[in-house]
């Protein structure tokens, strides 16, 4: 079985990819659902954030407050760090899991994890390759205003809060560029699947 890592900065078309290669037959797994799953009511990882940020992160039912969460890790380095150093593990853990089930249900398939940060992480290693989705930094700022709601500036903020995008290509092996929309995009997908196929 292929292992894959899919990367790209935020609100650069990823989730768009990765329902193309699902498409196609790879086996996709969401690593911003895994780092969910690992906070979730209930977790030794929910527990530890909440020792390490207060209570105050918790919304009423309970669970994590994401968006105050990520009010307090775009603000400052020391504290995005920490939180990477509870979620990281154990996703990672969760993601060996699933490659060892996939490799078991399909030898011969192409499992794909779809992890923003699988750089910075390190966690890139793991894979046989690494494709990096991206678009020209214009648009992606129009794509995370739009998407989010936000205001330029923190917009700009979230994005200079992630390792640069030119510095994220020369890690690839393949590259998807998204500025052009989506049939083309597809046409990209369709093209690195094939060479993906051809290496099993």
């Amino acid at each position: 079985m292929l292992t894959v890592g899919l990367t790209g900065s935020i609100a650069v078309g990823k989730s768009f990819v990765c329902s193309v290669f699902r498409e196609l037959g790879c086996h996709i797994l969401d690593a911003d659902q895994t780092a969910r799953d690992v906070v979730a009511v209930g977790t030794e990882g929910l527990s530890e954030i909440v020792r390490q940020f207060g209570g105050d992160v918790l919304q009423a039912d309970g669970s994590l407050d994401r968006k105050k969460m990520a009010g307090i890790v775009f603000s400052g380095e020391e504290k995005r760090l920490l939180l990477n150093s509870i979620i990281h593990p154990r996703v990672f853990d969760a993601q060996n899991d699933w490659i060892k089930n996939v490799a078991a249900m399909d030898p011969n398939g192409i499992a794909i994890i779809d992890a923003a940060l699988t750089i910075e992480s390190g966690g890139y290693k793991r894979f046989d390759k690494l494709i990096v989705v991206w678009c020209e930094s214009a648009i992606q700022l129009e794509r995370l205003m739009l998407r989010d709601n936000l205001s330029e500036t923190d917009a700009r903020k979230r994005i200079a809060a992630q390792m640069p995008q030119e510095e994220k290509k020369r890690f690839a092996q393949y590259l998807i560029d998204t500025s052009r929309g989506f049939e083309e995009t597809r046409e990209q997908v369709v093209e690195v699947f094939q060479e993906l196929s051809s290496i099993k």
